[in-house]
């Protein structure tokens, strides 16, 4: 999970501040020093962390905290706004031209995921209402416009490419001018990478800016290579001029010091996070909400924004009507799964629950696992539609077919209709419970 490591360590530290009364300087002082090994384990960058520990430092140690009722608890806060302050203070949004088409330059080294990057953010554009183009200025990379076609189909945004014949610059133009005829208002232009920073590549992007002359210029970098990701978004600003910077696989980067160290060494914002492999993992970058996960606090925006993106309100009505009066069935559970689903990973999920450390959380994940669901749902995928919808038809023979169909042992087929049994249950009793009661009831997944 993403900064699972440096989360891990800041809370053990905060833990002990809390438990003490008063707090004298050299406490404080003491877990500073731990707060900085945590962010320099964690792969922030040595300068970023040194000036870090410094504002915290000047602001943490003086009368105003000390005397305060809760120190540990001001020292905390402290900590929370300068992590904001350090990844940006507030979410940096895409700048949309007032008129006419907005021209969006998608840059950055081979391999750092600018292809499905730039169908992903397409989505997201799309989901606003605007009408998106993506642009394949790749010629170079075998099939990579084959790639952008695919995943652009996949997000139903149209592509226009011109073959690998063609010189990038004429294409970004044709694509420009593709738009303007198809009224068309965004245009994603899917830039080439290689594998280092040469003078070919940033002579290619500087003529392409020129001619098109994009709202926006997007860094494309991949949170697994750290400290690295800093050095090339650097290189890349001082050459080209970026707007922002969009982070790859944070969701795999236990330490998150590319996170936590890009806006303070090149000053130019993170704007989106790719959190998984799906078309729809791509997050705004909320700083706010980022330093609240990492200090334990959670992330209760973002999931409830998941939900209402996720959650049919319409079939979530209905469900919760079935449950009043006892009447859910397993292909009503089939569809909650598969809403919940849709929200993301369950480790993601639950990483953003207030007070869900990552001690707590893998003492959960042990109990909620992925690949048990996925069982779940393979079963009862394997039921009929009529078994589904009247779970009393399950008898001995049906069972062995569905254990046979999902390749499940008869005995774990058992025992999910068994707690289906226990849960239709108490859900009679709830039903009689709740009759003659005013007052809304929730359906409890939701």
């Amino acid at each position: 999970m993403a900064f699972d490591q440096l989360s891990t360590k800041l809370q053990d530290v905060f833990k002990q501040l809390k438990g003490k009364g008063k707090l004298s300087d050299k406490d404080v002082k003491l877990a500073l020093r731990e707060v900085k090994l945590a962010l320099l384990e964690a792969d922030v960058n040595f300068k970023v962390v040194k000036q870090f520990i410094k504002t915290i430092e000047e602001r943490a140690v003086g009368h105003e905290v000390m005397e305060s009722l809760t120190p540990g608890q001001q020292v905390i806060k402290i900590v929370n706004e300068e992590l904001i302050n350090l990844m940006g203070s507030t979410q940096s949004k895409i700048n949309f031209a007032p008129r006419g088409i907005t021209v969006i330059m998608m840059v950055g080294l081979q391999g750092a995921g600018k292809t499905t990057t730039s169908a992903k953010l397409s989505s997201h554009i799309k989901s606003q209402g605007k009408r998106p183009l993506l642009v394949a200025c790749d010629v170079y990379r075998p099939a990579a416009i084959d790639q952008l076609t695919k995943v652009g189909k996949q997000v139903n945004v149209p592509v226009f490419s011109m073959g690998s014949d063609k010189n990038p610059v004429d294409i970004a133009q044709a694509g420009v001018n593709y738009a303007k005829e198809n009224n068309l208002d965004v245009v994603i232009i899917d830039t080439a990478g290689r594998l280092h920073i040469d003078e070919v590549l940033m002579d290619e992007l500087k003529n392409i800016k020129a001619l098109v002359k994009p709202q926006e210029i997007l860094l494309v970098v991949d949170a697994m290579t750290g400290q690295d990701a800093v050095n090339v978004a650097e290189s890349f600003d001082q050459t080209l001029g970026l707007d922002g910077v969009v982070m790859t696989k944070l969701d795999g980067d236990s330490r998150g010091g590319a996170a936590l160290s890009v806006k303070a060494v090149t000053n130019k914002p993170i704007k989106f996070v790719g959190m998984g492999e799906k078309l729809n993992d791509l997050e705004p970058f909320h700083p706010e909400r980022i330093a609240s996960r990492i200090l334990g606090m959670g992330d209760v925006l973002t999931l409830i924004e998941k939900a209402q993106q996720n959650i049919d309100e319409k079939k979530a009505k209905e469900l919760e009507a079935k449950f009043r009066k006892a009447e859910f069935n397993f292909e009503d559970f089939l569809e909650q799964m598969q809403q919940i689903k849709n929200m993301g990973p369950i480790s993601q999920l639950l990483g953003m629950i207030p007070g869900m450390n990552a001690a707590k959380l893998n003492e959960i994940q042990g109990q909620v696992d992925e690949k048990q669901m996925a069982h779940i749902e393979a079963i009862i995928l394997s039921m009929t539609k009529a078994e589904r919808l009247n779970p009393s038809l399950l008898n001995m023979s049906r069972k062995k077919r569905i254990a046979q169909g999902s390749g499940r042992d008869l005995q774990e087929v058992n025992r999910l209709i068994k707690q289906f049994e226990q849960m239709q249950g108490m859900m009679k009793q709830f039903s009689g419970a709740m009759k003659g009661k005013k007052g809304k009831f929730k359906f409890p997944f939701m």
